[in-house]
Formats: structure tokens, sequence, C-alpha cells
């Protein structure tokens, strides 16, 4: 399971392998893709990390986060009304949750911590910190952690669409595995624990969860039924995520373990992906 802290990522979210291209030119031209809504993901194509956009279609490329030439912008989430993204920076220099509107303006820095995600209400957040597993509501900013406390190495907590659940990975010695907790943090579930099973995120129906293993995309139902792979091909694929209507998911793959990496759409039920983006690294993609 990878460590993304932006301290770290910069160097460690390299962990992509990559296919040989299968398909090229404009997503839209493909069955797997779709030019509805907007993705957002990090990118180095300007220098240091930064936060961009881009239409589904490969269209309308935009830079929305400006720092500093040694602070590093990573991990966008968009908020439930698509207005606003949360991401994790290096600024000041030392790994914090930022909050931005989707035009690129008003940034705000939220609390120390990474792999923030909005809860399906927006008012709450879930988040990394030392590698557990809080939640912080951002009216009164009181936070509480959910992970158990014998519980090492927690990472990519991901709400549910229905606000009762978050799926999270853990490693031990012996491996990862992805677990459901429930929002009080007083239930947890076993989901999978094999192949290296990490980055959880939830269809927008909540039926299934898209995760990564150690080389490829996959998704499972949350009682841990239904388990199939989505991508298959030489390299590694990282970071998927679903579409809004949850029929095609965006991910990332490069050329080696040290990238370049790049965006790619697939259906939801596998298939021939197609390339969103080239040239430089771009990764962590959300889609709103």
């Amino acid at each position: 399971m990878k460590d993304s802290s932006v301290g770290t990522m910069v160097a460690v979210t390299l962990c992509l392998g990559a296919s040989t291209v299968l398909a090229a030119g404009p997503a839209a031209q493909d069955s797997a893709a779709t030019d509805a809504g907007l993705i957002v993901f990090s990118s180095d194509r300007s220098g240091p990390w930064r936060i961009w956009s881009v239409r589904p279609d490969g269209s309308a490329f935009r830079e929305l986060t400006k720092a500093g030439p040694e602070e590093h912008d990573v991990d966008p989430v968009f908020s439930p009304d698509g207005k606003s993204i949360l991401f994790s920076s290096t600024r000041g220099g030392a790994v914090a949750i930022w909050r931005l509107s989707l035009d690129g303006t008003q940034p705000q820095r939220i609390c120390d911590g990474d792999q923030a995600e909005w809860s399906p209400d927006g008012k709450q957040i879930v988040f990394r910190r030392q590698e557990q597993i809080f939640l912080r509501d951002l009216t009164t900013g009181r936070e509480r952690r959910i992970s158990p406390g014998d519980w090492p190495h927690c990472s990519g907590p991901a709400w549910s669409p229905d606000g009762k659940r978050i799926a999270v990975a853990c490693r031990w010695d012996a491996g990862n595995a992805i677990f459901l907790l429930d929002a009080a943090g007083e239930e947890t579930t076993r989901v999978y624990d094999k192949q290296g099973a990490c980055e959880p995120h939830w269809s927008p129906d909540g039926t299934r969860i898209v995760y990564e293993t150690e080389t490829h995309i996959a998704t499972i139902a949350p009682d841990g039924t239904k388990n199939r792979p989505v991508t298959y091909f030489g390299g590694v694929q990282r970071y998927g995520r679903f579409s809004p209507d949850g029929k095609s998911i965006v991910y990332c793959q490069g050329a080696s373990e040290r990238g370049p990496w790049e965006l790619y759409i697939i259906s939801a039920q596998g298939g021939t992906p197609v390339r969103l983006t080239e040239g430089n690294s771009d990764m962590n993609p959300d889609w709103h």
C-alpha cells in the first residue's frame, strides 16, 4: 500500500507501471468514455505538482492551483456540489489539507493531514493523519479518530454515498486489507485482504468499490462478493475513480514504476481503455 502523504508522495506516488497504449486520441471517441462532468487531477506538467482539470473528452486543460516552486499540491477531491476541491499540499513547509474553489480562487488551509474526502452532505471531511483516520467537522473544527488505535498504517479513506460507512485501507506485516468503518468508529468489517488491496473508492450508487491491487484496478461489492478485475494489461494501473454515472472509471498508468503517468478512461465493466492525457505525469484523478 502506498504512502501518499505529500511529503513522500512526490517521490512515492511515482509507483505506477503502465501498459502499452491501447487506444489514443480524444476520449470521447471511445464507448468507454463520456463527455459528462469534469476531471481534476494532480500533474507536474507545469513544473511542481499542481491541481489541474480537464474534460472527459480530453479538452479544456486548466491549471487550478498556484504555489511556490518547492511547494506541491496533490490528491484533489470534488465537494459533493462540485463547487470546491479538497487537496493535500506542502505549502508552508508542512503537509496539510486545503480547500479551493473550482475556479482556482479562495485557497484555504483546513488542518494538518492528507488524503481527505468530503462527507456526502459536505459538512465533514475524513482524512489521514499520522497513519490514522480522523473525522473533522468543518463548522466547529472538532475532530475525532475513527480508526482503531491498534491499526497501523491506515490510508485512503472514502465515504459511502449514504454517509454511513467509510472504506479504508490498512497495512500490516502480513499485507494490506480494505475495511469498512461505520462513521461512529464503532464497527469494522473486512472487505478484502489479498493482492495488496488499497485505495478504495465507492461507486455513486454505493453498490461497488473500486480499488487497486499490486498491479491493477478491480471492483468489489461492499460485502466482499462480486470481486472482478477491470484492468488486466501489462504494467501497473492505480487510483481508480468512478464517473458520476458509475459507468466508467478513470485511472492512471505509466511506462514503468517511475512513470511518467497518464490518465485513462475505461468502462466499469472492463474493455479497451482510452488515453486521456499524455506527456509529463498526471495522477490522482477525481470525476464529478
